[in-house]
């Protein structure tokens, strides 16, 4: 499987289901006892959950439901982390990033199950889950790149495809704004986020943005060109779709609230963030030893947590992992 490491499952407890089935679900969460959760099931594409609209739906809403309902029959839970988008929002084509306290919404089906999974979660936290005593947040994050990724319709893998099959790089929607952030930025968020719902789960218990700072919201066109640049290879050409489907062309987060509560940051440039992700494409292509580029890129960000920490500029850390191996339902 494309962007799986060599012998993960003797590394992790891997198990694979369909977060649909309710009954499968429970009984992962059951018998693993987790103290912690993170939900990153999805349906994940805007573009597919207009063919799909039914699946994306119950992928991304029901299965929602399901993992909640789960963990609140579980008494080893302690906290949960639900993973959205930032495009649970209703977009409004803004100039300025969206706040936490925005209106939900969405025009396309995956941004209105994003929009749905957080009123849902919501819902179980008010309801249940924080008179258990449990820990329940939602972590909107913007466009995540790196490595690992061969999604469809996903800018950056469509860019590597392109380019390996020296085939020529179309840019469909290139004035369109992200805020693009590397996986790794959003996994530190998510990690901290889960460190402090463990340690005061009612003052941490709500949503939170983890997006770059305003001047990394760069357009589409603009990421092509320097991923083209970085790589040395590639030919861009324009194909504007005048029958295609709605995409939001401008859509920031402010999080300002990560950054003062969390002690949360963005530690790559833009330009750092693209080159990381070319690395990996081409490392996939050229030695086949991928995974160790994924390695090495951990240590170099674990490093830059660590300096800051030590300059007090980073105030969460996520920690030292448990020798026994962690559970992962896939």
């Amino acid at each position: 499987m494309n962007g799986v490491k060599p012998e993960l499952q003797k590394l992790f407890d891997v198990e694979y289901f369909d977060i649909r089935d309710a009954s499968r679900v429970e009984d992962f969460v059951r018998d693993r006892q987790p103290e912690v959760v993170y939900h990153l099931a999805a349906q994940a594409l805007v573009r597919p959950s207009y063919n799909t609209p039914v699946e994306t739906l119950a992928v991304n809403v029901m299965g929602t439901v399901h993992l909640l309902e789960a963990v609140r029959r579980c008494e080893s839970v302690r906290a949960v982390v639900n993973v959205t988008s930032d495009k649970c929002y209703e977009n409004r084509e803004w100039d300025w990033g969206y706040r936490e306290n925005e209106a939900m919404g969405g025009h396309d089906p995956y941004s209105a199950s994003k929009g749905c999974a957080e009123i849902v979660t919501s819902a179980y936290r008010k309801s249940f889950l924080q008179h258990q005593g449990v820990g329940v947040a939602t972590a909107r994050a913007g466009n995540v790149i790196g490595g690992c990724d061969w999604s469809q319709d996903r800018l950056l893998p469509d860019i590597a495809r392109s380019i390996l099959s020296d085939s020529p790089v179309f840019v469909r929607n290139p004035d369109a704004i992200r805020p693009w952030q590397h996986v790794l930025e959003a996994i530190a968020g998510y990690l901290a986020l889960s460190v402090k719902l463990l340690e005061s789960p009612e003052a941490y218990s709500e949503g939170w943005n983890f997006g770059p700072v305003e001047n990394d919201a760069v357009r589409v066109l603009e990421i092509a060109q320097l991923v083209v640049g970085h790589w040395k290879k590639g030919l861009i050409e324009v194909h504007r779709d005048r029958n295609a489907v709605h995409e939001a062309k401008y859509l920031k987060l402010d999080s300002s609230k990560a950054r003062n509560r969390l002690g949360w940051q963005s530690m790559l440039t833009i330009q750092q963030r693209l080159e990381w992700t070319t690395d990996w494409y081409r490392a996939w292509d050229s030695d086949g030893d991928w995974w160790r580029q994924v390695d090495r890129q951990i240590r170099v960000y674990q490093g830059l947590i660590e300096k800051c920490e030590l300059n007090h500029e980073y105030s969460s850390q996520a920690q030292p992992a448990s020798l026994v191996k962690p559970s992962v339902a896939a």
